[in-house]
């Protein structure tokens, strides 16, 4: 589906196509499908954003915690989402060395311990090796700055996941 497609879709089709755009959270689609038509990519991207920046703070913190720990037990088990899975295997996080793996759980615990939900980070054009700095760095933000920071990497990969989707569509 186009974006001249998306904008002409019954509202059920256009929440269905743009559900998994936020982790499973697709309130964020639905908020924004009164808004249409949509001008470009970068209209609809800054309007669910802008729904994700007014919502609530439990919405907010849900969403924070529909996401997935990088390489944590759901990318194990095989219970990721396709788009958490693609991007997670785009950054070989698929293929961290035993060494890896345990710095990054060990990381992954310890955030989780001060933060209270899952280190969120935008993996696109990042290397195992940017992604165990950036974790490690962001441990010792004020819990205020990383709640900010995980809301600013969620619209990101939002971004790019819309931009993948328009593309792909555009594409058939």
């Amino acid at each position: 589906m186009n974006l001249d497609a998306l904008n002409d879709a019954a509202e059920a089709d256009f929440v269905a196509a743009l559900a998994g755009i936020y982790e499973h959270s697709p309130w964020v689609a639905e908020a924004v499908a009164s808004g249409r038509p949509f001008t470009g990519v970068d209209a609809l991207a800054e309007a669910m954003a802008q729904v994700v920046a007014q919502a609530e703070a439990d919405a907010q913190m849900a969403l924070i915690r529909a996401h997935p720990q990088l390489a944590g037990r759901a990318a194990i088990a095989g219970e990721l989402t396709e788009s958490s899975t693609r991007e997670q295997r785009g950054a070989g996080l698929d293929q961290c060395t035993p060494e890896e793996f345990a710095r990054l759980t060990a990381l992954n615990d310890a955030y989780q311990a001060k933060f209270g939900f899952p280190f969120i980070l935008a993996v696109k054009g990042h290397t195992r090796d940017s992604i165990l700095e950036a974790l490690a760095a962001r441990l010792h933000n004020a819990p205020a700055q990383e709640r900010a920071e995980a809301l600013r990497q969620i619209d990101r990969i939002a971004r790019f996941r819309l931009e993948a989707l328009i593309e792909q569509c555009s594409e058939l």
